[in-house]
């Protein structure tokens, strides 16, 4: 936080009064599931999608991690009436594909891979595009480098605690982020958490 604080005083005062970055690392985490929840929650409210993925956790009792090849096996129709879209369902299916023929790598193998290479593997998979892959990356594998710039809460929070009147344009927040490597995870962090005080400076995920 002092690289970030040091930056300029108005992200020092973001800092002082926003809550501490508390994104840790779950290395108990496996891809494919949360993934899964990633592609159920997508367009939906929180509580909804909560609601959703808690019916289709259901549909697997006693399990505490879904199964690729029970999700390949299990007919749409009974995704449909859990309330998860054909769209989705599709690209649970898919997703659960690609885990089996590797194209998802194991958590062990996402360790010795950079975002990057992350990004470009994961974004072959149905529904799933470049931002839930910064999501993932950012919260579920505790990447410290991760700069969402298409992200509307980045770009609305960095407006705010900066003064500036129009929201940067992806690449000029890509150019902006360069003074904050190598965390840029805790940019955008701080960059939500400006938006949860309405009168100074919603934010992104957690």
């Amino acid at each position: 936080m002092q690289h970030l604080a040091a930056s300029h005083p108005k992200f020092a005062e973001l800092i002082a009064r926003a809550r501490p970055f508390e994104v840790k690392r779950d290395r108990s985490l496996r891809p494919f599931d949360a993934l899964a929840e990633s592609i159920a929650y997508q367009q939906l409210s929180g509580k909804a999608a909560a609601t959703i993925f808690g019916r289709v956790r259901a549909l697997y009792p006693k399990r505490k991690w879904f199964s690729p090849e029970l999700i390949i096996a299990t007919p749409d129709e009974t995704f449909r009436s859990a309330g998860l879209s054909r769209s989705k369902t599709i690209a649970l299916k898919d997703l659960a594909a690609k885990t089996l023929d590797g194209t998802v790598p194991t958590r062990a193998a996402l360790e010795r891979m950079s975002d990057e290479e992350i990004i470009t593997r994961l974004t072959t998979v149905r529904g799933i595009g470049r931002w839930t892959v910064e999501m993932f990356l950012l919260f579920d594998l505790g990447r410290l480098d991760v700069w969402p710039v298409n992200d509307y809460g980045v770009q609305k929070g960095y407006a705010k605690a900066f003064g500036k009147k129009k929201l940067p344009k992806p690449k000029e927040l890509l150019a902006i982020g360069e003074r904050w490597r190598p965390y840029r995870s805790m940019a955008a962090w701080y960059f939500w958490r400006a938006l949860d005080a309405p009168e100074k400076i919603s934010a992104g995920r957690g």
